[in-house]
């Protein structure tokens, strides 16, 4: 996995498919790193015709970390004070946009996932010249009257982080369980092979941290989200308990022929049963 420097940090950054076909781009969520795109996902996209890229965000993976900065105060910034935010989606957004030029992706269809997915809203609204088409799954618009979270899976995203190894992936399965599709639970061992593979990589809670921050810190984007003019779907989870799927309704409800696509029994996850429906979605829409 090579690394690109883009917007002034370095982001690592990973190829799947032809370099001829058009380039699609995976941005993932909070905390999470490319390897959070399961293979199997991203090679369909490939075999669907896409040059697929997934790369990890600022403060997660083996991309340039802020740890010389000091911890947000998450309680300033609920109040109303984004001063004591580090960055915003919209300094992450730049940083997707240095990589779509620096590959020579422009304009590149873009595919976030909960966070990722308020930063593709964010790079298409600021950067709409590199974008093809918008997918903003189990995501939102800001607004925070919408896509509320159950106090479990609120509790879920705010744990102490862990110490041991054992207890850092322990408690990443648990989160997972509690937050993952009730229709289609993915099995323990998986879990914890994921759990297992991600910290092994890289672990970084103090860059999640952050990136939290910057959601907080951000404005809402539902009226800005109304300039949007490329093809765009929104997929949800009828029962994602993170992001409440009243998240993805206004989501769809700002962007001007925006497609909504809502699955029963799927949370805050990608279970690969869905995969095949997803992935008619998004190439769909990449062909509007």
């Amino acid at each position: 996995m090579p690394d690109v420097r883009a917007n002034g940090i370095d982001l690592r950054y990973e190829t799947t498919g032809n370099p001829d076909d058009p380039g699609l781009l995976l941005i993932m969520g909070l905390g999470a790193q490319l390897v959070d795109w399961p293979a199997g996902f991203v090679g369909e996209l490939a075999a669907r015709g896409f040059h697929v890229v997934r790369f990890d965000n600022r403060d997660a993976g083996l991309s340039t970390a802020f740890d010389d900065l000091p911890a947000p105060d998450l309680a300033a910034i609920f109040g109303g004070d984004p001063a004591g935010a580090p960055y915003l989606l919209s300094d992450m957004a730049s940083d997707a946009a240095g990589l779509i030029k620096e590959l020579g992706l422009e304009p590149v269809h873009v595919v976030g996932a909960s966070m990722g997915g308020m930063i593709a809203q964010q790079l298409t609204l600021d950067h709409p010249d590199l974008v093809a088409s918008l997918c903003s799954i189990m995501s939102m618009t800001g607004d925070r009257a919408v896509g509320r979270p159950t106090p479990e899976a609120a509790a879920a995203l705010m744990r102490p982080p862990a110490t041991t190894r054992d207890e850092i992936i322990n408690g990443a399965v648990a989160a997972s369980r509690v937050i993952g599709s009730p229709g289609y639970p993915t099995a323990e061992a998986e879990l914890r092979r994921r759990a297992t593979a991600k910290f092994e990589r890289s672990y970084r809670p103090a860059g999640g941290q952050r990136q939290y921050a910057a959601i907080v810190a951000s404005p809402d984007r539902t009226e800005a989200l109304q300039s949007v003019a490329v093809p765009t779907v929104v997929i949800h989870g009828a029962d994602d308990p993170l992001i409440n799927v009243s998240g993805g309704r206004a989501t769809a409800a700002a962007v001007p022929g925006a497609e909504l696509l809502v699955i029963p029994g799927m949370g805050h996850d990608l279970p690969e049963a869905l995969w095949p429906q997803i992935i008619d979605a998004i190439v769909a829409n990449a062909r509007r």
